[in-house]
Protein backbone atom coordinates (compact mmCIF):
# COMPACT_ATOMS: atom_id res chain seq x y z
CA UNK A 1 0.00 0.00 0.00
CA UNK A 2 1.35 3.40 -0.90
CA UNK A 3 2.29 5.75 1.92
CA UNK A 4 -0.70 7.95 2.85
CA UNK A 5 -0.68 11.50 1.61
CA UNK A 6 -1.90 12.93 4.91
CA UNK A 7 0.96 14.61 6.72
CA UNK A 8 1.92 13.12 10.01
CA UNK A 9 0.46 14.87 13.01
CA UNK A 10 3.19 13.41 15.18
CA UNK A 11 4.24 15.56 18.13
CA UNK A 12 7.66 13.96 17.91
CA UNK A 13 10.59 14.79 15.68
CA UNK A 14 11.20 12.51 12.72
CA UNK A 15 14.89 12.34 13.56
CA UNK A 16 15.93 8.75 14.26
CA UNK A 17 17.93 7.55 17.22
CA UNK A 18 21.72 7.36 16.86
CA UNK A 19 22.77 3.73 16.68
CA UNK A 20 26.01 2.36 18.13
CA UNK A 21 27.28 1.67 14.63
CA UNK A 22 27.19 5.36 13.80
CA UNK A 23 24.07 5.30 11.60
CA UNK A 24 20.46 6.11 12.24
CA UNK A 25 17.99 3.47 13.33
CA UNK A 26 14.52 3.43 11.88
CA UNK A 27 11.91 3.64 14.59
CA UNK A 28 9.70 0.58 14.75
CA UNK A 29 6.15 1.08 13.51
CA UNK A 30 3.66 2.08 16.15
CA UNK A 31 0.22 0.66 16.64
CA UNK A 32 -3.40 1.70 16.45
CA UNK A 33 -5.97 0.75 19.08
CA UNK A 34 -9.64 1.26 18.29
CA UNK A 35 -11.18 2.08 21.64
CA UNK A 36 -14.86 2.26 22.48
CA UNK A 37 -15.42 5.26 24.76
CA UNK A 38 -18.95 4.23 25.67
CA UNK A 39 -21.99 6.52 25.64
CA UNK A 40 -20.47 9.41 27.58
CA UNK A 41 -20.47 8.61 31.29
CA UNK A 42 -16.78 8.15 32.19
CA UNK A 43 -17.72 5.51 34.76
CA UNK A 44 -18.94 3.30 31.92
CA UNK A 45 -15.46 3.25 30.35
CA UNK A 46 -13.87 -0.20 30.64
CA UNK A 47 -10.65 -0.65 32.60
CA UNK A 48 -8.89 -1.85 29.45
CA UNK A 49 -10.04 1.23 27.55
CA UNK A 50 -8.81 3.49 30.36
CA UNK A 51 -5.36 1.88 30.30
CA UNK A 52 -5.11 2.30 26.54
CA UNK A 53 -6.19 5.92 26.80
CA UNK A 54 -3.62 6.70 29.47
CA UNK A 55 -0.84 5.07 27.42
CA UNK A 56 -1.69 6.84 24.15
CA UNK A 57 0.71 9.30 22.55
CA UNK A 58 -1.89 10.51 20.06
CA UNK A 59 -5.68 10.35 20.44
CA UNK A 60 -7.80 10.64 17.30
CA UNK A 61 -11.29 11.14 18.66
CA UNK A 62 -14.88 11.61 17.58
CA UNK A 63 -17.09 14.51 18.57
CA UNK A 64 -19.31 12.20 20.62
CA UNK A 65 -16.52 11.44 23.08
CA UNK A 66 -17.18 13.39 26.27
CA UNK A 67 -14.70 15.90 27.64
CA UNK A 68 -14.64 13.97 30.93
CA UNK A 69 -13.28 10.91 29.13
CA UNK A 70 -10.71 12.88 27.13
CA UNK A 71 -9.46 14.37 30.40
CA UNK A 72 -8.49 10.89 31.56
CA UNK A 73 -5.74 10.74 28.95
CA UNK A 74 -2.16 11.75 29.58
CA UNK A 75 -1.66 15.51 29.48
CA UNK A 76 1.21 14.97 27.01
CA UNK A 77 -0.96 13.10 24.49
CA UNK A 78 -1.84 14.99 21.37
CA UNK A 79 -5.57 15.17 20.64
CA UNK A 80 -6.89 15.28 17.09
CA UNK A 81 -10.61 15.97 16.70
CA UNK A 82 -12.13 14.29 13.65
CA UNK A 83 -15.75 14.90 14.64
CA UNK A 84 -18.49 13.90 12.25
CA UNK A 85 -21.77 15.76 12.40
CA UNK A 86 -24.64 15.77 9.97
CA UNK A 87 -23.54 17.63 6.81
CA UNK A 88 -20.22 18.59 8.44
CA UNK A 89 -17.15 16.40 8.61
CA UNK A 90 -13.84 17.65 9.99
CA UNK A 91 -12.15 14.93 7.93
CA UNK A 92 -13.67 12.50 5.44
CA UNK A 93 -13.42 8.86 6.51
CA UNK A 94 -10.75 8.07 3.93
CA UNK A 95 -8.55 10.83 5.33
CA UNK A 96 -9.06 9.54 8.87
CA UNK A 97 -7.94 6.10 7.70
CA UNK A 98 -4.81 7.58 6.14
CA UNK A 99 -4.12 9.65 9.23
CA UNK A 100 -4.15 6.60 11.48
CA UNK A 101 -1.69 4.78 9.23
CA UNK A 102 0.60 7.81 8.93
CA UNK A 103 0.74 8.31 12.70
CA UNK A 104 1.47 4.64 13.34
CA UNK A 105 4.25 4.71 10.73
CA UNK A 106 5.88 7.44 12.81
CA UNK A 107 6.23 4.85 15.56
CA UNK A 108 3.46 6.31 17.70
CA UNK A 109 0.98 4.61 20.00
CA UNK A 110 -2.29 5.81 18.50
CA UNK A 111 -5.71 5.49 20.11
CA UNK A 112 -8.69 5.92 17.83
CA UNK A 113 -11.29 6.88 20.41
CA UNK A 114 -14.86 6.35 19.28
CA UNK A 115 -18.18 6.98 21.02
CA UNK A 116 -20.01 3.81 21.99
CA UNK A 117 -18.48 0.68 20.47
CA UNK A 118 -16.12 0.76 17.47
CA UNK A 119 -17.91 -2.05 15.66
CA UNK A 120 -21.50 -0.87 16.08
CA UNK A 121 -22.19 1.83 13.48
CA UNK A 122 -18.75 3.25 14.28
CA UNK A 123 -16.86 2.45 11.06
CA UNK A 124 -14.34 0.54 13.14
CA UNK A 125 -14.33 -2.28 10.63
CA UNK A 126 -13.21 0.07 7.86
CA UNK A 127 -10.38 1.47 9.96
CA UNK A 128 -9.26 -1.98 11.06
CA UNK A 129 -9.15 -3.21 7.46
CA UNK A 130 -7.06 -0.22 6.31
CA UNK A 131 -4.57 -0.68 9.14
CA UNK A 132 -4.23 -4.39 8.41
CA UNK A 133 -3.70 -3.69 4.72
CA UNK A 134 -0.92 -1.24 5.61
CA UNK A 135 0.75 -3.75 7.90
CA UNK A 136 -0.06 -1.75 11.04
CA UNK A 137 -0.74 -3.58 14.28
CA UNK A 138 -4.35 -2.77 15.16
CA UNK A 139 -6.27 -3.93 18.20
CA UNK A 140 -9.89 -3.33 19.22
CA UNK A 141 -11.25 -2.61 22.69
CA UNK A 142 -15.06 -2.80 22.85
CA UNK A 143 -17.19 -0.15 24.49
CA UNK A 144 -20.67 0.12 25.98
CA UNK A 145 -22.90 1.05 23.09
CA UNK A 146 -25.56 3.73 23.61
CA UNK A 147 -28.46 1.28 23.35
CA UNK A 148 -27.24 -0.65 26.38
CA UNK A 149 -26.84 2.52 28.42
CA UNK A 150 -30.22 3.89 27.37
CA UNK A 151 -31.97 0.62 28.11
CA UNK A 152 -30.32 0.13 31.50
CA UNK A 153 -30.81 3.73 32.58
CA UNK A 154 -34.50 3.70 31.74
CA UNK A 155 -35.10 0.25 33.19
CA UNK A 156 -36.48 -0.95 29.86
CA UNK A 157 -34.80 -4.24 28.90
CA UNK A 158 -33.91 -4.80 25.26
CA UNK A 159 -34.92 -8.43 25.67
CA UNK A 160 -37.55 -9.80 28.03
CA UNK A 161 -38.90 -13.32 28.28
CA UNK A 162 -42.49 -12.12 28.11
CA UNK A 163 -42.20 -9.19 25.73
CA UNK A 164 -39.06 -9.24 23.57
CA UNK A 165 -37.48 -12.46 22.37
CA UNK A 166 -35.12 -10.62 20.03
CA UNK A 167 -33.42 -7.27 19.57
CA UNK A 168 -32.23 -5.74 16.30
CA UNK A 169 -29.91 -2.75 15.88
CA UNK A 170 -30.44 -0.77 12.69
CA UNK A 171 -29.40 2.60 11.32
CA UNK A 172 -31.99 5.16 10.32
CA UNK A 173 -29.48 6.98 8.15
CA UNK A 174 -28.39 6.04 4.64
CA UNK A 175 -25.82 7.79 2.48
CA UNK A 176 -28.34 8.13 -0.32
CA UNK A 177 -32.07 8.04 0.37
CA UNK A 178 -34.04 5.64 2.53
CA UNK A 179 -32.21 3.00 4.62
CA UNK A 180 -32.48 -0.45 3.03
CA UNK A 181 -34.09 -2.43 5.85
CA UNK A 182 -36.25 -5.55 6.05
CA UNK A 183 -39.36 -3.77 7.30
CA UNK A 184 -41.47 -6.94 7.37
CA UNK A 185 -39.01 -8.64 9.71
CA UNK A 186 -38.71 -5.53 11.90
CA UNK A 187 -42.50 -5.26 12.18
CA UNK A 188 -42.94 -8.61 13.89
CA UNK A 189 -44.26 -8.29 17.47
CA UNK A 190 -42.40 -9.20 20.67
CA UNK A 191 -39.05 -7.84 19.62
CA UNK A 192 -37.15 -4.61 20.20
CA UNK A 193 -35.94 -2.50 17.30
CA UNK A 194 -33.22 0.01 18.18
CA UNK A 195 -32.61 2.73 15.61
CA UNK A 196 -29.33 4.62 15.65
CA UNK A 197 -29.10 7.95 13.80
CA UNK A 198 -32.83 7.92 13.19
CA UNK A 199 -34.07 11.24 14.57
CA UNK A 200 -34.37 12.92 11.18
CA UNK A 201 -36.11 9.86 9.68
CA UNK A 202 -38.36 9.00 12.65
CA UNK A 203 -41.52 9.71 10.67
CA UNK A 204 -40.41 7.51 7.78
CA UNK A 205 -39.39 4.71 10.13
CA UNK A 206 -42.77 4.80 11.88
CA UNK A 207 -44.59 4.77 8.54
CA UNK A 208 -42.63 1.81 7.21
CA UNK A 209 -43.06 -0.23 10.39
CA UNK A 210 -46.80 0.39 10.64
CA UNK A 211 -47.28 -0.28 6.93
CA UNK A 212 -45.47 -3.60 7.43
CA UNK A 213 -47.87 -4.54 10.24
CA UNK A 214 -46.44 -3.24 13.50
CA UNK A 215 -49.20 -1.81 15.68
CA UNK A 216 -49.19 1.96 16.05
CA UNK A 217 -49.80 1.49 19.79
CA UNK A 218 -46.47 -0.33 20.22
CA UNK A 219 -44.48 1.37 23.00
CA UNK A 220 -41.53 3.44 21.88
CA UNK A 221 -38.78 5.16 23.84
CA UNK A 222 -36.61 8.04 22.61
CA UNK A 223 -33.42 8.65 24.60
CA UNK A 224 -31.21 11.66 23.94
CA UNK A 225 -27.67 11.84 25.38
CA UNK A 226 -27.89 8.46 27.10
CA UNK A 227 -25.92 8.22 30.38
CA UNK A 228 -24.94 11.91 30.33
CA UNK A 229 -26.04 14.57 32.83
CA UNK A 230 -28.37 16.07 30.21
CA UNK A 231 -30.01 12.77 29.29
CA UNK A 232 -33.60 13.09 28.15
CA UNK A 233 -36.21 10.34 27.82
CA UNK A 234 -39.49 10.48 25.97
CA UNK A 235 -41.90 7.57 26.25
CA UNK A 236 -44.37 7.44 23.39
CA UNK A 237 -45.88 5.07 20.82
CA UNK A 238 -44.83 4.07 17.35
CA UNK A 239 -47.57 6.19 15.80
CA UNK A 240 -46.35 9.29 17.69
CA UNK A 241 -42.63 8.62 17.21
CA UNK A 242 -42.06 11.46 14.74
CA UNK A 243 -43.58 14.03 17.09
CA UNK A 244 -41.52 12.72 20.01
CA UNK A 245 -38.28 13.06 18.04
CA UNK A 246 -38.92 16.67 17.00
CA UNK A 247 -36.45 19.23 18.29
CA UNK A 248 -33.84 16.77 19.56
CA UNK A 249 -30.32 18.09 19.01
CA UNK A 250 -28.05 15.61 20.79
CA UNK A 251 -27.32 12.03 19.76
CA UNK A 252 -30.53 10.07 20.27
CA UNK A 253 -31.83 6.53 19.99
CA UNK A 254 -35.28 5.36 18.94
CA UNK A 255 -36.33 2.11 20.62
CA UNK A 256 -39.55 0.41 19.59
CA UNK A 257 -41.01 -2.66 21.23
CA UNK A 258 -43.32 -4.03 23.88
CA UNK A 259 -40.60 -4.05 26.58
CA UNK A 260 -40.24 -0.27 26.31
CA UNK A 261 -43.44 -0.10 28.40
CA UNK A 262 -41.20 -0.74 31.41
CA UNK A 263 -39.26 2.51 30.98
CA UNK A 264 -39.17 4.93 33.89
CA UNK A 265 -38.74 8.72 33.92
CA UNK A 266 -35.50 10.36 34.95
CA UNK A 267 -35.03 10.81 38.71
CA UNK A 268 -38.73 10.30 39.37
CA UNK A 269 -40.29 7.60 41.50
CA UNK A 270 -42.46 5.04 39.70
CA UNK A 271 -45.98 6.31 39.23
CA UNK A 272 -45.01 9.96 38.72
CA UNK A 273 -45.48 11.31 35.23
CA UNK A 274 -43.11 14.28 34.85
CA UNK A 275 -39.37 14.63 34.60
CA UNK A 276 -37.50 16.94 37.02
CA UNK A 277 -37.47 19.80 34.50
CA UNK A 278 -41.23 20.11 34.77
CA UNK A 279 -41.74 19.55 31.05
CA UNK A 280 -44.54 17.20 30.04
CA UNK A 281 -42.14 14.82 28.31
CA UNK A 282 -43.33 11.68 30.05
CA UNK A 283 -46.66 10.56 28.63
CA UNK A 284 -49.15 8.49 30.69
CA UNK A 285 -47.94 5.14 31.95
CA UNK A 286 -48.61 1.91 30.10
CA UNK A 287 -51.04 -0.65 31.41
CA UNK A 288 -48.67 -3.49 32.21
CA UNK A 289 -46.91 -5.18 29.32
CA UNK A 290 -49.71 -5.17 26.75
CA UNK A 291 -48.52 -2.03 24.96
CA UNK A 292 -51.75 -0.10 25.56
CA UNK A 293 -51.90 3.28 27.29
CA UNK A 294 -54.10 3.67 30.36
Amino acid sequence: MARPTVRSASPRSRTGLVALGGGESVRAPGRVTLVGAGPGDPELLTIKALKALQAAEVIVHDGLVSAEILDLASASARRIDVAKRKSRHTLPQDDINQLLVALAREGLNVVRLKGGDPFLFGRGGEELAVCRQAGIDCQVIPGVTAALAASAGAGAPLTHRGAAQAVTFVTGHAAHGEPDLDWAALARPNQTVVVYMGVSTAGLIAQRLTAAGRAGSTPALVVENASRPDERRILTTLSALAVAAEGLKGPALLMVGEAMAMAQPLSVHPGESRDPSGESEWVPAFAGMNGVFE
